[in-house]
Order: structure tokens, then sequence, then C-alpha cells
């Protein structure tokens, strides 16, 4: 069984009796392990599998678990656990609730929130300051949510004083987006943790435990959410040196003030590490204990083998500094998916990249853009998405947002029109017509509003007589449309020709053989590589135009080829909105941020870029304390040996570098640290720089 394999300080905390557990699980120290026993434990004393809610922070994690689970007990069993992260869990109840609800995309959102920011006319309040764009205004508000239980407007003033002028106008804003969002039945991520936090307040869902994962890594909301659960007991396994995602709404103080919270609490500390040798968790303790210790703890050794001391690696410049190890990797008996470069900034990893692929070591990055961010592909699961749910307005957006000349403010205006002609059924208004007669989309009008201020102008069908257009396209109440120009025409023609084509077809493989070979698609493949293919300069490289073509060929077979699997176009386009993120494709050295490493481990490790300023990263960072726990994060994956590396210097910038002040803390570098004066920084939101 589980518990026999587990050492005296996991069986402990796994064998606790009911209550508030909190489980202090330091890196390689077997919480998997401790949180399966945990399960073992409670089901062998008469725990019903349905009392049981295991969340997790990736869906990978919960189905290992699971998978584990079931080497023991009945799967009929194990399948009656609650499992899955907070967003997977709380969708599956809310999906029982509002069954036409469509979980949307941060980026989607963002579409959506941009579209009714453009109605606001700020230059007509003649501010003294400069209004935030839609987009960080977007990311304030979805950090808001994380990271708050009061009002928007008291949280956001607390951090901008001086926008009070114009905060009535961000509120009408997060009010429109919201009422959007419940129109469409759209929800976002932190939209399903605050409906599902909602709906507990009036509807018990009885737990006899819930265990949390990662808590150390838990927001606001999700603790509020564990809260309104009101489990009869909970079990939380975290690390607060591990705590890495402040950035993201991440709150340390659920873990530091969990014996407050819960005054009968007992914690548990797991010390022992079976992942790193002596020396590499010799280097790790001496940096992490610098930060305070919200619990007292020290890794102890579990693996007694012949170790290698934790290498520093010193180079002149960059260049250097990445083809060296790119050499060292080449060399190397270790293998290519047992090796990771971890770094603290993406453009670190350029460098190695292309290193490494001179010497012709295959290699897969993670932590920069993933396959499903990639723009062929949210454009083919957009088309999807529509086909699913006709009212799905973010997805048709973004499919007319690559008409040349139609934004996202002219493109839900377009999708307006069509529910229109169709009587509210958005795909008989594309393709069958019924209402010929503009609708007036703007009947209430809003002095904060800079469009729809006038009704629309009826325009002439007859100024498209040059495209030669079918009758039945020619004949479309669409082309009477204003603002429709003969470019957003010859867009709406290819997307109506797509949509005829596959009107009816249910199976995913063949919808999206007949998308990637459309004409549809194949524009969007043009405008994408030609922007890839564009040189600084201006002009289009044509060689690097084609190899942007082929990758983005290559990523539409590798989502035809996931797609196969599926029966029901519904049940696809779920798993890929769902599932997407924690899809990867490539094999080779793993390069990796720092964020992105947490979790895995490695025979051999690099950790690049070890100078001052880059990591810690001085600009990025939201605390040294959390910088330092970046570190002991990404020197914790190495399992064997561990190489520290830096540049002194960077030719193309021609900056000096000194050594980050962990390599001193870490007693690899002589000499106590003096920290650089502070630079006088510009008072800009962090992602406008």
């Amino acid at each position: 069984m589980p518990l026999s394999s587990l050492n005296d300080e996991q069986l402990s905390a796994a064998t606790a009796p009911l209550g508030h557990n909190l489980i202090i699980a330091s890196a390689g120290t077997g919480k998997t392990s401790t949180i399966v026993g945990r399960i073992a434990h409670l089901l062998q004393n008469g725990v019903a599998p349905s009392g049981i809610l295991l969340l997790t922070f990736t869906n990978k994690a919960a189905g290992e678990m699971i998978v584990r689970l079931e080497r023991y007990f009945p799967k009929a069993i194990v399948s009656q656990i609650q499992a899955g992260t907070f967003h997977a869990v709380s969708y599956r109840w809310l999906k029982e609730v509002y069954p036409n609800l469509a979980l949307k995309q941060p980026s989607e959102l963002k579409t959506l929130f941009r579209s009714i920011y453009e109605k606001r006319n700020f230059e007509r309040m003649n501010l003294d300051i400069q209004a935030f764009s839609a987009s960080y205004l977007y990311e304030m508000y979805s950090l808001y949510q994380n990271a708050s239980l009061e009002s928007f407007d008291t949280w956001f003033l607390q951090k901008y004083p001086e926008h009070e002028r114009v905060m009535d106008v961000y509120m009408d804003i997060a009010q429109e987006f919201e009422a959007e969002k419940i129109q469409y039945g759209f929800a976002s991520y932190n939209d399903l943790l605050l409906r599902t936090k909602a709906y507990l307040l009036e509807h018990t869902i009885p737990f006899s435990e819930v265990l949390v994962d990662e808590y150390q890594d838990t927001n606001t909301l999700q603790s509020a959410l564990i809260d309104t659960l009101k489990p009869n007991s909970l079990f939380c396994v975290g690390d607060y040196d591990q705590s890495i995602y402040a950035f993201n709404g991440a709150n340390i103080e659920n873990i530091a003030s969990f014996s407050t919270r819960y005054p009968s609490a007992r914690v548990f500390t797991l010390k022992t590490n079976y992942r790193s040798t002596a020396p590499i968790l010799s280097l790790a303790n001496r940096v992490i204990e610098r930060n305070e210790r919200i619990y007292p703890k020290k890794l102890e050794v579990g693996r007694v083998i012949k170790s290698t001391p934790p290498k520093l690696l010193m180079y002149n410049d960059l260049f250097e500094q990445y083809q060296s190890i790119a050499e060292g990797i080449k060399r190397t008996h270790v293998p290519n998916d047992q090796i990771a470069v971890i770094f603290r900034n993406n453009s670190s990893a350029d460098g190695v990249e292309a290193s490494l692929r001179e010497y012709g070591i295959p290699c897969k990055r993670k932590g920069g853009t993933s396959f499903f961010d990639a723009k062929e592909i949210k454009f083919l699961l957009d088309l999807l998405a529509l086909l699913v749910n006709a009212k799905d307005m973010m997805a048709f957006i973004h499919i007319f947002e690559y008409a040349r000349g139609v934004g996202s403010a002219l493109s839900k205006e377009f999708f307006q029109c069509f529910l229109h002609f169709g009587k509210g059924n958005l795909m008989q208004g594309i393709l069958f017509p019924k209402v010929f007669d503009l609708p007036k989309l703007n009947p209430n009008k809003n002095v904060q509003l800079g469009l729809f201020e006038e009704d629309e102008q009826i325009g002439s069908a007859a100024r498209f007589l040059s495209m030669n257009l079918d009758k039945t396209l020619y004949e479309h109440p669409m082309l009477k449309h204003a603002k429709l120009t003969q470019d957003g025409m010859a867009f709406f023609a290819l997307f109506y020709r797509f949509m005829q084509r596959v009107h009816g077809v249910q199976k995913p493989s063949d919808v999206l053989k007949y998308a990637v070979t459309s004409k549809l698609y194949g524009t969007i493949v043009e405008i994408l590589a030609t922007q890839r293919g564009r040189l600084k300069s201006g002009e289009i490289d044509a060689e690097k135009k084609k190899n942007a073509k082929e990758r983005i060929e290559r990523k539409a077979q590798l989502l035809l080829d996931l797609s196969r699997q599926y029966n029901e176009l519904p049940r696809f386009v779920n798993a890929m909105v769902l599932g997407g993120n924690e899809l990867s494709e490539g094999e080779g050295v793993n390069l990796l941020t720092v964020h992105a490493s947490k979790g895995l481990e490695f025979q051999e490790v690099y950790v690049i870029d070890l100078v001052d300023g880059r990591f810690p990263n001085r600009k990025m960072m939201s605390s040294i304390e959390e910088e330092r726990r970046l570190f002991y994060v990404a020197v914790t994956r190495a399992r064997d040996r561990l190489y520290l590396s830096l540049a002194q210097f960077d030719r193309v910038k021609k900056i000096d570098y000194k050594p980050s002040q962990f390599l001193h803390e870490a007693g690899l570098i002589q000499g106590e640290f003096v920290e650089p004066e502070p630079k006088e920084k510009k008072k800009k939101p962090k992602s406008e720089d």
C-alpha cells in the first residue's frame, strides 16, 4: 500500500487526524507520495471517495496522483474522487448549473475589454495624466480579482491615487465588461472561481477532506474559495521557499498565516531530500536561509552517493558563455532530455538556443510562447469554437480582426449585424439571412462613447460589383453596411465560403482538414508569414518567410493529429481550451524559465546569466526574497550536477556585469556583495516598458 513506502516524517503527516493540517514539503522531499498516502489513509478509514476533493495547480499533477491510487484501489472507487485544478473543478461544477458557459482565454477577453475601452473618449476629459492603456487596465483588473476581496476602485486607487479623476470611467468599463460576459455566457479563469465562490455561499457541497497541492502558490481568491467550501478537514501541502508567483497574484501570507487563521492547526515538515546530492543541497541551504524563516526547517540528504560539487563557470562575454555551455552539453554522456538550462529572463535563452542548434543539439523551450498561444493555432481554434457555439462573439472578433481595416470594435458590430439578420442565430444570419435591414446598434447614446454616436448609414451593394461575387453573396444584406470596405468584403467572402463548406460537419479532424486547406486560412498564413519574414529594415526576407510558413504548416498538422482522437467537436474544443497550456511539443535539451522549471528535476542543470540585474532581476522583481526563492527553485532542480554560469561583459550592449549576490551568498564568490545604487525609476507600468 502507499503508506508502506513512506518514511517516518511522511507517514506522520499522511496519517494525521482530521482537522487543519499543513505539510511543509521542501524540494524533492516526496510531497506527491505523501498526498497519495494521505488519500489512501482516508479511504482505508472509511471516508467515502466522493467526499474527497484534491486541488492541484496542473491537471497533469492530479492525473498522476489518481493513476498512483489506481494501483491500490479499484478504478470504480478512485474515479469518485474529485480531482483537478481549482479552475477545472470549478468549471465542472458550474457547467452543471450553467450548461452554456463558455470558458475564454485571457487574450480573448482582453480583446473584448479593449472593444469596450475603445468606445471611451479620454481626450474629452482634458486629463493632466495619461489614462492607462486598455491592455494594462485589463491586466490590473485581472490581478485585482486574484489578489483582493475589496472593491476595484478602492484597491486600484491605493496603487494609483493620481488616477482618481478617471476612476469612474475605469469602473464603468469594468462593469460593462462584466455585463457583456454574462450576456454572452463567457467566463474567465477568475470568473470560474468567483462564480463558484458565490454559488457555494448559497449551496453546500459536503467534503470530508479537501487536499491542496502547492499551497504556497494559492492567491487570495483561491484561499477564500477553500474557506467557502467549509470542509470537515483541510490538508495543505506546500513550501514557502518555493513561492515564486507573486507577480501572478500568489499570496505567501496564505501559507505563512495558516497557524494563525486555523488555531488548532498541526504543522508537519518533510525535510529529507531524495533528489539532489549533498553539495547541491548545501548550496541551496546557504542561500535560502538568508530569507526569514516562517517555519523552521533545513533540507537533509536522502541520497548518499559519490557526488560532484556545484561548479561556477565564468566567461568574458555572453556569446562565449552560450557557446561554451553548448560545447559542454555536446560532450556530456547525459541524455538530452535529462539536461536543463534554466534562466531568469527569456532573452537569456535566445543565445543558448542558437548555440545548441549550431552544434546540432535538439532543444525544446518552455516558458515562452506556447503552441496554443501561436496565432495560427488560435485562429483555427476560434473557427472551431464558433462552430460549437454560434454566440461566441470573442471567437468571431478574433477571426475578423485579420480583415484589413477591421478592428475589434467593428468586428463586434458585424457580429451583432449577423445575429440580427438571423433573428438571433448567427449561422442563419451568415448563410441564410432572413432580415434584410441594418440594425440600430445604439438606441441609448452615452456621452463617454466615441463610436456609434449616429445611426449607421446604409451603403450601396453596387460598390462591390467589380469583385465578381456570386449571386447569393451579392444579395447578402451585410453588403449594405457603410463601414464594409472591399478588403473587408473579400475577407467576408472567404469566411462565407468556409462556413458553407463545413456547415453540418461534426468530426473535428474533417473540419480542420477543410480549414487548413481553405483560402481563408491561406490568407492568415500569408499575413503571419509576411510579418515573421520582415526584417528590421522593413524588407521581407524570402527565406525567413518560407521558414515561417513551414513552421505554421507543422503546427497546423500537429493540431490535426490531436483532433483525430476526438469524434465530437465540442469535446475537442473544450479539451484544447482547458488542457492546451499543459501540452508541449519538441524534444531535446530543456530550455526553461525558472517558473517553468518548477516541479521538474534533471540529472544535469545549468543556471545561466547569474549577474546582478539579470538574476536577481532588479527591474522585474517584487522583492529580493522572492528572487532568492527563484534561485532556490532553480538550483534544486538538479539531481547530480549543477553548473552556475555568468559572463562579465555584453559586447553588443557594451555592459559590464557583476556576479549575482546569490553567488556571494552561496560562497562561490569571495567577499560580501555590495548592492548597487538604485536607479531612479520612471513612473510607468511594467507592461508598457
